[in-house]
């Protein structure tokens, strides 16, 4: 159906490619390239310059010959570190491909790139008719979505969106994902000698922990987290620490429960800091709303009908990650999740089943086949 060793060997040159986030240069210039020869038309809108990075988003649009939906498929070009130097094995002993062991694979996302490069060139030769198709390739996915967040959506005309963006073989289906607040605290204590007149500070650290252990953290329900993700401060030991700061986040799948937990989190830091005498700065931040796709919405149809087509049961699952799903979605474009098949994303022993990755591309072939 597909060119599997030109899909195998298009991922193993693009995960070749250094593109940590805001770092995407030179893997845009090779993606803008193919999808030109693809026969897209080709833009790259200004969220580089937005973002302080090395380039913007990619939009390519392939003009239909029917009528029908028009649909948009997306993938992310950044990776996480340590991504310098990847050096992809495949072991066809155990149909995976992997990394050397000493930096990450790549797959999330560039297998998802892959097989939206080989699904457009297949029905190309294949002279398979289709709708209007938009391919977004972002950046800076893995640094807060920025990348879908300053997209340039007066370019986005596509009803329905697919990312490829889950670890899930393909069949999986993300259908519900969370809202997360993120937390910045700031703790402002008062300096003093440790050693000679300890009484005559107030030490933010002390502020900060007892904020802490009052709070509800982790797993709160089944829809609902909270972390605490980074402290900074203190100077040396023989000084009181007179500030400390705070990255804290929490998620939900129902908005109404994000905000109860946030509430809790950021009274539990005020009532700390009444209780030492220490000033408090909080600011919070949604950085993105939940997706919630009904089961009978014409986009999980579509979706399930092209699984079927490959003999694959399409299945419903949510997720406790964000993706540019959640900013697609927010954007008003209908959008949903697909797996797959990356495994163990973001370690140094992550990899892709050859399979998945095949399925992938036939996954796209059908997609656009039901549209």
């Amino acid at each position: 159906m597909i060119n599997e060793q030109r899909i195998l060997n298009e991922f193993l040159e693009l995960v070749q490619i250094d593109s940590l986030s805001l770092k995407e240069g030179n893997v845009a210039k090779v993606l803008v390239k193919k999808l030109e020869e693809i026969g897209c038309s080709v833009v790259v809108d200004n969220a580089g310059e937005k973002a302080n990075g090395e380039t913007g988003n990619i939009i390519a649009t392939l003009k239909g010959n029917k009528e029908g939906k028009k649909i948009l498929f997306s993938s992310h070009m950044d990776t996480v570190t340590p991504g310098i130097g990847v050096k992809p094995i495949v072991d066809e002993v155990n149909g995976i491909i992997k990394s050397d062991g000493t930096t990450i694979l790549g797959s999330d996302d560039k297998a998802g790139i892959a097989a939206i490069l080989e699904g457009l060139r297949y029905i190309n030769e294949n002279n398979i008719e289709h709708t209007d198709i938009q391919v977004v390739f972002s950046i800076c996915e893995e640094c807060g979505l920025v990348g879908a967040k300053n997209l340039d959506y007066g370019k986005i005309d596509s009803e329905y969106a697919f990312i490829l963006d889950s670890g899930g073989s393909p069949g999986e289906i993300i259908v519900k994902a969370p809202a997360q607040d993120v937390i910045n605290v700031k703790i402002l204590g008062k300096t003093a000698h440790a050693g000679l007149e300890p009484e005559a500070g107030i030490s933010a650290i002390m502020v900060a922990a007892r904020a802490i252990e009052n709070m509800n953290l982790l797993r709160i329900d089944e829809e609902t987290t909270a972390n605490i993700g980074i402290i900074n401060g203190g100077t040396a030991t023989n000084i009181v620490t007179g500030e400390v700061n705070i990255v804290a986040e929490a998620r939900s799948l129902k908005e109404n429960k994000l905000d109860v937990q946030t509430k809790h989190m950021v009274e539990t830091f005020e009532k700390a800091a009444k209780d030492f005498g220490a000033q408090i700065e909080i600011d919070v931040n949604r950085a993105y709303t939940p997706i919630d796709v009904s089961e009978d919405s014409e986009i999980i149809k579509l979706a399930k009908k092209a699984f079927s087509n490959l003999g694959i049961e399409g299945h419903t699952e949510s997720t406790g990650g964000g993706s540019d799903t959640n900013i697609l979605s927010k954007n008003g474009i209908e959008a949903i999740t697909l797996g797959i098949g990356m495994k163990n994303a973001h370690t140094l022993s992550e990899h892709i089943a050859i399979k998945d990755l095949y399925d992938s591309a036939k996954m796209v072939v059908e997609i656009i086949k039901e549209a």
